[in-house]
Order: C-alpha cells, then sequence, then structure tokens
C-alpha cells in the first residue's frame, strides 16, 4: 500500500501541495487527474523522491520514504515513467535500457527479455540511438526503461501526451496486462478520459494542490468531470 499524508510541498517559493492525503492499494490502477497546474506531476516527483515534502509522509508497504533519494525507491521496486521520457537521446536503445539495470534488487544484469515481449518495436531497435526514434517509440522505451528494474510499483506521467493513436491503444494493453495479470500497482496521470476509463480501476481527482474526489471509476460521474475536469 501507497500511504502519503499530510503532504505540503512548496516550488520556488509557491506553495504546490496543500496538506494532500492520497491512499493505493496494492494490485490498484489509479487515474489522477485534474486540470493543468493542480500539482499532479508535482505529485508524482513527491511520491518518487525527484523533490523534498515540506511536511508529511509518505510510507510504501509499511516502509517510511519520506526523507529517501530516488535511488532509494527505484531499489524497493518503484518504477517512473516521467512526463516527456526524459530518454538519454545519445544512447542506444540497449544502453538506455541497461540504465536501470544497476537499481534491480536482483542485481541482474541482463535486460528482461518481457521487455521485448511487451515492445517489440524496443529489440528491433536495440543498436538505434534513443533520439532517432519517434515519439510513440520513446515512450515505450521510457516505460521499458522503468520496467526493467522489474517493478511492484508503476509511475506513468501522462504516458499518452503527443503520441499517435496505434502506440496510444498499445500503451493501455500493456497497462491492463501489468496491472491485471501480473498484479502490478499502476499510478498513472492522465488527460485522456476515455484512456482513464479504460484502464484505470479508480480515480483521484485534484483541485488547487489537494485530492478532492475519489472513488471506482464507474464512479466518476457527469458532475465530478464538470466540476473538476471541464475547461
Amino acid at each position: 500500500m501507497i500511504d502519503l499524508k499530510g503532504i505540503n510541498q512548496l516550488y520556488g517559493g509557491t506553495q504546490i501541495l496543500w496538506d494532500l492525503d492520497l491512499q493505493v492499494q496494492a494490485g490498484a490502477c489509479t487515474c489522477i487527474m485534474g486540470r493543468n497546474g493542480v500539482g499532479k506531476t508535482t505529485l508524482l516527483k513527491c511520491l518518487m523522491g525527484l523533490l523534498p515534502v515540506s511536511s508529511g509522509s509518505v510510507t510504501v508497504d509499511g516502509v517510511d520514504f519520506t526523507t529517501r533519494v530516488a535511488e532509494s525507491r527505484a531499489r524497493h521496486g518503484i518504477g517512473y515513467v516521467p512526463q516527456g521520457r526524459d530518454i538519454f537521446p545519445m544512447l542506444t536503445v540497449e544502453e538506455n535500457l541497461r540504465v536501470s539495470l544497476g537499481a534491480r534488487r536482483d542485481k541482474s544484469k541482463s535486460i528482461p527479455q518481457r521487455i521485448y515481449e511487451l515492445f517489440p518495436v524496443l529489440k528491433d531497435m536495440l543498436h538505434r540511438r534513443g533520439g532517432d526514434l519517434s515519439g510513440g517509440q520513446q515512450q515505450q522505451l521510457a516505460i521499458g526503461r522503468a520496467l526493467v528494474l522489474d517493478p511492484t510499483v508503476l509511475i506513468l506521467d501522462e504516458p499518452n501526451e503527443g503520441i499517435q493513436p496505434n502506440i496510444v491503444k498499445q500503451i493501455g494493453e500493456v497497462i491492463t496486462e501489468l496491472n491485471q495479470h501480473e498484479k502490478m500497482t499502476v499510478i498513472l496521470v492522465e488527460q485522456k478520459l476515455a484512456f482513464a476509463r479504460r484502464v484505470g480501476k479508480d480515480f483521484r481527482l485534484m483541485e488547487r494542490g489537494r485530492v478532492v474526489a475519489s472513488g471506482q471509476m464507474e464512479e466518476l460521474s457527469d458532475q465530478l468531470i464538470a466540476r473538476h475536469l471541464a475547461v
């Protein structure tokens, strides 16, 4: 279980998160949604340890990670796919994937074949530089790099941003496979409502740095959408 309590976060002198509480059960596929600027990306970065929290606590499976660095969280089995992908453009696909091997708990030095089963294009392009891939292929690489960790928790920040529809469909299928069949806990920030409803089991709606509504995905009503998501 992931449990964030009373999280406050200031960035550049501006407070982004305000006494935020968030609980995600093991095995959930939770979509975090809200208008631009409500703190969704900041929340994920605090969960991953990429931004410090001003106050509050972050625990995963009962372990306090509040002050631990991102590398420690990765070694605990938390994979992170950032917004914008952040692959290494001058490294090959294989080299990008190998970057994550150092954080594997079992110390394996081999890229899992499962990555190529989920994303066959990566095997075909092993020796191409990351910067030469299309946006959709780079997104697959970013997800594959996170999966090299063999995580129990996968965090994705807008994985479908700027991606062509056929790759969006594939990413949705991969998320469903990981969550439903491999029992991986998935947390994703997602702006596309149809995608969120297709892959998500439950939702959290954010407003002004707080979680203001939550429930099972089938409980995401038109009223909630109009209040918290409509532009």
